[in-house]
């Protein structure tokens, strides 16, 4: 009896065990399945391309290989790569500085090497800066919405090596909030261009910065650049960043989740209003207020729109910069509960119109920025007249079916 009992949990043991190794085996699988970016595919299999020539680098805190290493570090260190000059977004090579601020110039203790500033005393490289340099590359996080300076300077930057008859090449990263869904309206060009929107697409675009780049160079430039983009592997279009298993570095101080990524593409237009994005507290762009807003009235009011894969939750905070500094501020925290069904473009114009008619007195389009940011002055003047929300929206409809069929040429992920 007592050999009977031992055999029965030895063999209880077993299955368990073998219950446990398929759960490796897929957890391997998804290793393999992982998304691996431009910067990795470049090293191991593009490095011919470089050879016996002089590399410029545009990168940024999140220009890293899938083990958290820098391209920085990675291309100093790599003998098959001649570095002689880095370059800085907006916030700067290192990413410290806040939205807006100039970078100065200055030299790498760490590297020996120039690190130019492309949003400081100027936005487009100058000539000086690129004299040294046979090829330019660049590894940047986009979040996938117009309204964001690093798509700017890298066109402003491809124009400037077409110019010099300098090559460009881009290390490709994904859209972190995915590749299938366009929203807002396609920017009014030249009319409304700009450092934060400089060519005629909509918000939310649904390219990699890759594929924009080659959209670029193919529609907009009068002179093509030598252009290569390093296309990275196993990324789908569906993809939103947490599907990448790579790791997340936020692109800018403001940007501090993938949550806060995916709300940008229509919470960004909280800035063109004398309503609070959030800044200089730890949820920018996810939650707003005012002063002079009760937040659980707003709140009330804005779920009992029933906006898509949405619910807002009353909420209080006091920036510690920005609009409203040290003011208590009443208003309401974006919660997504369906980003799939969830569409920020459309949803933050019902919040702007749901605030304008609650607080006609107090509420303001800040309208030269407003309209700079939305690459068009029409949605304003529509929201203005009481147009509805839901009209305006399906009045970006043609343009978006035109931008859909003219990317398509330009997509490198299918």
């Amino acid at each position: 009896m007592k050999n009977i009992k031992i055999i029965l949990i030895l063999s209880v043991m077993i299955f368990l065990f073998l219950l446990y190794i398929p759960a490796e085996k897929n957890d391997s699988v998804s290793k393999d399945n992982r998304v691996i970016p431009g910067v990795e595919v470049f090293l191991s299999e593009h490095l011919e391309s470089v050879k016996g020539k002089r590399v410029g680098l545009i990168t940024h805190p999140p220009g890293i290989n899938s083990k958290l290493q820098s391209t920085v570090e990675l291309f100093f260190n790599d003998p098959a790569i001649n570095l002689v000059a880095l370059y800085g977004p907006e916030h700067g090579m290192k990413g410290n500085g806040q939205a807006g601020e100039h970078v100065s110039f200055y030299i790498s203790d760490k590297y020996d090497l120039p690190v130019y500033s492309l949003y400081g005393q100027t936005m487009r490289p100058k000539p000086d800066m690129l004299k040294n340099i046979d090829v330019m590359v660049l590894d940047l996080q986009d979040i996938g919405t117009r309204i964001y300076t690093y798509i700017t300077t890298m066109a402003y930057s491809m124009q400037v090596c077409a110019d010099m008859g300098i090559e460009f090449i881009v290390l490709d990263r994904p859209n972190p909030v995915s590749g299938n869904v366009m929203e807002g309206p396609v920017l009014n060009y030249p009319e409304f261009s700009s450092s934060v929107g400089v060519y005629p697409i909509p918000v939310r675009h649904g390219m990699t910065i890759g594929e924009l780049a080659i959209l670029f160079n193919e529609e907009f430039f009068k002179k093509k650049v030598r252009l290569t983009v390093i296309q990275m592997k196993n990324w789908e279009r569906n993809m939103y960043f947490d599907n990448t298993q790579l790791p997340w570095i936020f692109p800018s101080p403001n940007i501090p989740s993938l949550d806060t990524t995916i709300v940008y593409p229509g919470q960004v237009f909280i800035e063109g209003t004398n309503i609070s994005e959030g800044r200089g507290t730890t949820r920018p762009f996810e939650i707003i207020g005012a002063p002079w807003i009760d937040g659980y009235d707003l709140a009330v009011e804005l779920n009992n729109l029933k906006l898509p894969g949405l619910i807002f939750r009353e909420t209080s905070f006091k920036p510690t910069f920005s609009k409203y500094k040290s003011e208590k501020c009443s208003g309401v925290q974006l919660h997504i509960i369906n980003r799939e069904k969830y569409r920020p473009f459309d949803s933050t114009l019902h919040i702007i119109s749901k605030i304008e008619s609650m607080y006609p007195e107090k509420f303001k389009f800040h309208s030269k920025f407003f309209d700079k940011i939305m690459g068009t002055s029409t949605v304003r003047k529509q929201l203005i007249k009481k147009i509805s929300v839901d009209r305006i929206i399906s009045s970006f409809n043609k343009d978006l079916k035109d931008f859909f069929i003219k990317r398509k040429k330009y997509l490198l992920y299918q």
